[in-house]
């Protein structure tokens, strides 16, 4: 069952650092070199220098960015610009956020809280994507290091009476948060600490039958229980020998129910050469049926419009994804035919949009299984096909998001998703409430 755990969070003294969008940060996975650096120069105590810290010419084992890290972590606790809390809680937390600008706003509702760490397979917390080693050693030595979690694993579970985030708010005063601030992107965070203890125990009781399934932080959690094992190893602690700091894990939490809970398609853009549209024709037509929609002169962005509409709308139907070829003024709409839909499989897996363009279509087009550095990934549909009509692609790969339903599917039949099968949106923010492991 999911333990869920209060705990006595590590946030910024806001008197030291009062202006929160200069102190957090996105999840280390999104952080490209560029952004790494300018978060470093935004401010001395940006949690960038703990959850990614800069590598040094001269680094060795004894001085890293690890070490630093921890360092760090250890100074801005003994100075007061991290406080520990007094007492344990549970933080409710919501971000409001539009997917696109001109859009109405959402806001995603969750809590943040500890939860004791289970082996997938053992217990009622479930993945739902397949991890890379490289993420999951840089992890480890992080939490080795500083013994901490810096950002939360951002987990999903179903409250269909809304009985939690009730609870949770009528706990607090909801025009008084702790934390209020706009960040990088203009999304409003909100952070409130819930300490009654009646309240904490009644949320405990509810969550205990409830399963969690992963949305987003799989490296990191699997790098916990890593280092679980790890540390009961090095104590010589067998597992029912009570519950450590190490046993737990720093987790946003939000109902599968929630209206604001967003799922993004992640779309393909490829570097590597394709074949012309008269072949693409030929090797889709069997499985698919072929639409075209020419570009007309001056008329790019309607015709744009249009294409990305009828692929959102026909998506509710089945399987059909658009694609866009360079020097080819015109976009494809490629629908599954239907008595190809029985063929892709039978698994929750393989009835995946996602895994269906990687094996009818991607494999296809690249000739060849596809070299992941000829592959680039976006959630933005205009970059993606920018990239071709400027010529700086290709072809571009368009899906429709992944239904938080199909990942529960895949997730509850043991299975894994494709690689960038899921980009749920926002992010949780890094810094924002910390678990500071205290052993």
């Amino acid at each position: 069952m999911a333990n869920l755990i209060p705990f006595k969070g590590v946030l910024y003294n806001p008197v030291l650092a009062n202006d929160m969008a200069r102190v957090v940060a996105p999840p280390y996975d999104v952080i490209g070199g560029e952004l790494q650096q300018a978060l470093h120069a935004r401010h001395p105590n940006n949690v960038i220098r703990l959850e990614l810290g800069m590598d040094h010419p001269d680094d060795g084992p004894s001085q890293n960015r690890y070490t630093r890290a921890a360092s760090s972590l250890r100074d801005w606790l003994a100075t007061g610009i991290l406080r520990r809390d007094p007492e344990p809680a549970i933080y409710l937390h919501t971000i409001e956020f539009r997917v696109s600008p001109g859009e109405e706003s959402r806001v995603l509702k969750g809590f943040l809280a500890t939860v004791e760490l289970e082996e997938f397979g053992t217990g009622r917390i479930f993945p739902h994507e397949g991890t890379r080693t490289a993420a999951k050693v840089d992890r480890l030595k992080l939490l080795e290091t500083c013994r901490a979690n810096f950002s939360p694993i951002f987990s999903l579970f179903s409250d269909p009476a809304g009985r939690v985030l009730q609870l949770l708010e009528k706990s607090v005063n909801t025009d008084q948060p702790r934390v209020d601030f706009l960040d990088d992107s203009g999304f409003r965070q909100r952070l409130w600490a819930v300490t009654d203890r009646a309240i904490l125990g009644e949320i405990a009781h509810v969550m205990e039958s409830t399963p969690l399934f992963i949305a987003d932080g799989h490296h990191r959690y699997e790098t916990a229980l890593t280092y679980r094992r790890f540390r009961r190893q090095q104590a010589g602690r067998p597992a029912s020998g009570g519950l450590q700091p190490f046993d737990a894990v720093l987790m946003l939490c939000s109902s599968l129910e929630d209206p604001g809970l967003t799922v993004l398609p992640t779309h393909r853009v490829l570097r590597t050469p394709v074949p012309v549209v008269g072949g693409i024709k030929d090797l889709f037509r069997g499985a698919f049926e072929i639409e075209e929609i020419p570009v007309r002169d001056h008329a790019e962005a309607e015709t744009r419009r249009r294409f990305l509409q009828t692929l959102r709308a026909r998506g509710q139907g089945g399987p059909v994804f658009g694609l866009a070829l360079r020097g080819f003024r015109a976009y494809l709409l490629l629908t599954l035919r239907p008595n190809h839909r029985e063929a892709t499989g039978a698994s929750a897996r393989e009835r995946l949009d996602v895994a269906i363009l990687h094996n009818l279509v991607l494999k296809k087009l690249c000739l060849s299984e596809p070299d992941e550095e000829a592959i680039l990934y976006t959630q933005d549909e205009n970059e993606a096909l920018d990239l071709v009509v400027r010529g700086g692609a290709e072809a571009a790969l368009l899906l429709n998001a992944t239904k938080v339903s199909e990942v529960l599917a895949v997730a509850t039949s043991g299975e894994r998703m494709p690689h960038k099968s899921t980009y749920f949106h926002p992010k949780p923010l890094t810094g924002l409430v910390m678990n500071v492991m205290e052993e």
